[in-house]
């Protein structure tokens, strides 16, 4: 549920973290984090002292959003896969719904009837997804002497991933639009998570441990994640 403190529109959760922490969601929905022992006067008073650092978080959500680029499933329009833009390909008579064939997305269809291609999208990258992500978690868990519990590739409202104290890791499907280094960075954070729940200096020494390049891959994530989509 969504509650508004004068102008500033939030939603509020509150857990057994020991800190508080806000967040510009990649939608632009300003998240409100705090221990539950928070009143919802101190709340207010946490969205006062932050005013300035959440108006510039949303002027700069807005500008980096003006990029998004809109998709349509006609033949020629470009679609990203792990970083790489393949054109698409109406083709009748396809075996499956969506197919990567010869250099094109080969969706099933003609010109004048498109069986819902977004489904057909979003399960192939599930697909993928369940492929790709668990060696590279695999992979970087060995690293960082973690051990999760679950992962999932699934759709989740405006994180890239997420994580559960238990030890769960989920994860957007659309992060199988991004380049093999900016998963991977997205992996390692999910995983870091694990040791510090929060972004401390701790738990970004922990990512730097692992990835010293992390904030050039945050970065390529923070300016061309809205345009990760379809």
């Amino acid at each position: 549920m969504m509650r508004t403190y004068k102008d500033i529109e939030f939603s509020l959760k509150r857990s057994h973290r020991k800190t508080a922490s806000i967040y510009i969601e990649r939608d632009g929905e300003i998240s409100v984090l705090v221990p539950e022992k928070l009143s919802d006067r101190q709340v207010e008073e946490l969205l006062e002292s932050k005013r300035k650092w959440i108006y510039r978080g949303l002027a700069e959500w807005q500008d980096l959003n003006a990029r998004r680029v809109h998709r349509d499933y006609v033949n020629g329009e470009g679609f990203l896969y792990l970083g790489r833009s393949y054109r698409l390909k109406l083709v009748p008579d396809l075996p499956e719904p969506l197919m990567l064939k010869d250099g094109y997305f080969c969706l099933r269809g003609t010109n004048g009837a498109i069986p819902d291609a977004h489904a057909a999208f979003k399960a192939f990258f599930r697909e993928k997804g369940n492929a790709h992500i668990p060696p590279r978690v695999t992979y970087f868990q060995a690293k960082m002497d973690v051990q999760p519990k679950s992962i999932k590739v699934i759709e989740l409202k405006h994180r890239w991933a997420s994580w559960t104290p238990g030890g769960n890791l989920n994860f957007h499907w659309k992060c199988m639009m991004a380049p093999l280094t900016i998963l991977d960075y997205i992996v390692v954070h999910e995983l870091a998570h694990l040791i510090y729940p929060n972004h401390t200096a701790a738990f970004w020494n922990e990512v730097d441990k692992v990835l010293p390049d992390y904030r050039e891959r945050k970065e390529w994530l923070r300016i061309n994640g809205a345009g990760m989509d379809l």
